[in-house]
């Protein structure tokens, strides 16, 4: 067991990454920065404008906007200005109302809003908002994370600047993690100290619930469900994975007003990481130590492999997720360390390479493809089988493995992020 010291700040990053969010978080974030240029202007402002990395550009051209009816990233900004509170961090946007939406809409139509790429940062998590009436201005920047403000000032008064923070300061709270290390806390930390994941179960599983009710997005969930899908696919633990995970995206993706619990800034990658593992829990009638011990198992190898690929990258995130998702399902089929390593492996192999074009309704059908791989990963690792290191990127080492997947997201795939970007605005201009 990990000494005392060490869990608990395992913990508190674990309580810093899987939070509650509402909406898509690129957008969501953009409507967080406003609300907080908005509140330190002191006043409704007249006008805004909004400057944002590509990544979180991308992100939020073509997502639901939650309680709207409406896509993209002005009703987010005008939103975030009217009813937004930035002490509700993620869910900045659960006040909105039709009388809101109304006033949103009539914000645009009178060209209040300004939305453009800054040029010249190599952050891809970028946020940058000013807010201005009858002279006045307000600031604030976030970077680096979805709620993490790096300046705020109001006129020629600074009152947050973070901006020049050193390496130091910026890294404090990171926990080093290898994939031992995430195995042995989820394996051997007191049951107690752990039972916080559970959370994510409760608010991930009603979302995919009420997707099912509901309409949204592609209906990728719902359509599982329906007579001529079972009759292909099945009506078993497999077909209710992906269609408990399908169906949450669907309603996320599709601007439902229902919270789910994100991973490291994403809500995909924690319904990814999260309903695979409760689905085949419950189905095969696990304990509940059991099911608490996989989820953090799932949750906290996000993590890890996030810490290094960083926020927003090219590779799409159910990658990350569905490798997550995987472990936990490996433990709960049986499997120690050496399976869970095994079941990295595999998901390597296989889906390095997916890239994310932006967030979008579509996405259900990207987790439905990470979470098909995870459980037959997890299968194959069941049986000792595995991608050996002659093979492509794989290595002996695990946490090289999942290095190598990483500086292929973060670093070899930058030029993809770039011309998917270009792709994306000139078809939205075209």
């Amino acid at each position: 067991m990990l000494d005392k010291s060490e869990r608990e700040r395992i913990i508190a990053l674990v309580q810093r990454e899987v939070i509650p969010a509402i909406g898509c978080t690129e957008p969501v974030a953009v409507a967080l920065c406003v609300a907080k240029a908005a509140e330190t202007l002191g006043e409704q402002p007249e006008h805004i404008t909004v400057l944002l990395s590509a990544n979180i550009l991308k992100n939020a051209m073509g997502v639901g906007i939650p309680g709207t009816g409406m896509i993209g990233l002005p009703i987010a900004v005008a939103l975030g200005a009217l009813i937004g509170k930035s002490a509700y961090q993620l869910e900045v946007l659960k006040d909105c109302s039709p009388e809101a939406v109304e006033k949103g809409k009539q914000y645009i139509s009178e060209k209040r809003i300004a939305i453009s790429l800054k040029e010249h940062i190599t952050e891809k998590l970028y946020i940058e908002v000013v807010c201005e009436k009858g002279g006045e201005k307000a600031k604030a920047i976030i970077s680096g994370g979805h709620t993490n403000f790096i300046y705020v000032s109001k006129g020629e008064d600074v009152l947050l600047d973070k901006q020049n923070s050193s390496l130091a300061e910026a890294e404090e709270g990171v926990v080093e993690l290898n994939l031992r290390k995430v195995y042995d806390f989820a394996m051997t930390s007191p049951l107690e100290e752990l039972e916080f994941i559970l959370d994510s179960m409760r608010l991930n599983k009603a979302a995919a619930e009420a997707s099912f009710k509901g309409d949204y997005g592609h209906g990728v969930g719902k359509m599982m469900r329906c007579p001529m899908e079972r009759q292909i696919i099945g009506d078993n633990t497999f077909s209710h994975i992906l269609s408990y995970t399908s169906a949450a995206c669907d309603a996320r993706m599709g601007g439902a007003m229902i919270p789910v619990m994100s991973n490291s800034g994403s809500g995909n990658q924690g319904i990814t990481a999260t309903l695979p593992v409760v689905v085949y829990a419950e189905e095969n009638h696990k304990s509940h130590e059991e099911l608490v011990r996989a989820l953090m198992l799932s949750h906290l190898t996000v993590i890890y492999i996030k810490q290094s690929l960083g926020r927003l990258s090219a590779l799409c995130g159910c990658v990350v997720a569905a490798t997550g998702s995987s472990c936990g399902i490996t433990y709960l089929m049986g499997g120690g360390y050496e399976q869970v390593v095994y079941a990295v492996k595999n998901m390597i192999a296989n889906l390095t390479g997916m890239i994310c074009d932006g967030a979008k309704p579509s996405c259900a059908m990207k987790l439905t493809s990470g979470v098909s791989t995870a459980v037959l990963s997890a299968m194959m690792a069941m049986q000792q089988k595995f991608v050996t290191s002659v093979e492509g990127i794989i290595d002996d080492d695990v946490d090289r493995c999942i290095r190598n997947l990483t500086l292929i997201g973060s670093q070899g795939m930058n030029e993809t992020d770039r011309l998917v970007l270009d792709i994306m605005t000139h078809k939205q201009n075209a």
